[in-house]
């Protein structure tokens, strides 16, 4: 049977169950980090070992536009990671079987502070609010234009070539915290839901990356929450109307639920496994929020869809000492015992 047949018929996630059962014997372990750059390339290259000595089976690397790439080089960020340097972050991942899995920032985070990222200051008519806010002054960061036909084929372009390069079977889309979407300022965008252009955008990606590249894809869920079901807040859930898009996107699609601070209960999770995604939850910094997040997420123990842990970073540790980083102890210290998790 051809592999296309085959994932048409069983789906991407059992596809890569079938290709791969020693890995998706065991709960997802994982952790995230920044890197751009052939210095903390390096660094995370020196590690892999330790922390695959802990139980860490895979490594989200966010890299976005810190890639020697070829197919646009004005995208390229100053001093950026270089092939042969990811080469060997891909052997050492393989040599500890290690999933290694790149990450490209879509639609939001286009920028930061002042500074706006390669896309929107190269083609500032793709920004979803042009002309609008000098300097990013009243704005948390900048969006792109979910509607503008130039956008995707750009994007592909930096998405395959991240694929090649870390010889990937999936990749993280980001999508986390979009604030600016559907904005009046945009002439495409302006008066539509703002729940289906999300959805748009996520199914754009998901058609290049799962139906066309055969890889699975990843994403952030906060745009996904209804903050006013779930009393999470603007940050770790949505208020602008984004959170409708959940019902309009591929089911197979895997669900990084980020929450960084102790509550009494973290209910996105059993949202997310009832409306059928497989759920890895991520916490961040604060010990006692990743236990408590960890012990909460075990309680869905029994639903397979509940992959294991993702230990976020953010500058609160530098590479070299990931192996100490406490959350990240707490996590795979109470995973060693669970069942396994799948991917189905």
């Amino acid at each position: 049977m051809k592999k296309s047949l085959i994932i048409r018929v069983l789906g991407l996630g059992a596809l890569m169950s079938l290709a791969c059962p020693a890995q998706e014997s065991r709960p997802w372990l994982g952790v995230h980090v920044g890197m751009s750059n052939d210095k903390q390339a390096a660094a995370l290259t020196e590690v892999v070992g330790q922390l695959a000595g802990l139980g860490i089976n895979a490594i989200i690397t966010e890299i976005n536009y810190g890639f020697d790439y070829q197919s646009h080089p004005e995208l390229r960020g100053p001093n950026p990671c270089m092939k042969e340097q990811i080469g060997k972050l891909v052997a050492e991942c393989k040599k500890y079987h290690v999933r290694l899995i790149p990450q490209f920032q879509c639609l939001g985070h286009q920028s930061w502070s002042r500074n706006t990222a390669a896309l929107l200051t190269r083609y500032p008519q793709f920004d979803e609010t042009p002309g609008l806010y000098p300097e990013n002054k009243g704005i948390y960061c900048r969006s792109w234009c979910p509607l503008h036909p130039e956008v995707n084929p750009i994007i592909f372009s930096l998405m395959d070539e991240l694929i090649d390069a870390f010889q990937a079977d999936a990749l993280h889309v980001g999508m986390d915290e979009v604030f600016l979407i559907g904005e009046d300022a945009c002439p495409r965008c302006k008066g539509k839901d703002k729940g289906e252009l999300f959805a748009k955008a996520v199914n754009d990606y998901h058609k290049h990356l799962a139906d066309e590249k055969h890889v699975e894809m990843l994403m952030w869920g906060d745009r996904l929450i209804d903050s006013s079901k779930l009393k999470f807040g603007k940050w770790e859930g949505s208020e602008n109307g984004t959170a409708g898009a959940i019902d309009l996107i591929a089911k197979d699609i895997i669900m990084c639920d980020w929450h960084y601070e102790l509550r009494p209960a973290y209910e996105s999770v059993p949202m997310f496994l009832e409306k059928g995604f497989r759920v890895w939850p991520a916490s961040w910094k604060k010990p006692e929020a990743a236990k408590a997040f960890v012990e909460y997420s075990l309680t869905q123990k029994g639903n397979p869809r509940m992959l294991g842990h993702l230990n976020t970073t953010w500058g609160a540790v530098r590479v070299g000492d990931l192996p100490k980083f406490e959350p990240l102890l707490i996590a795979t210290g109470a995973f060693k015992q669970q069942p396994a998790a799948t991917t189905r």
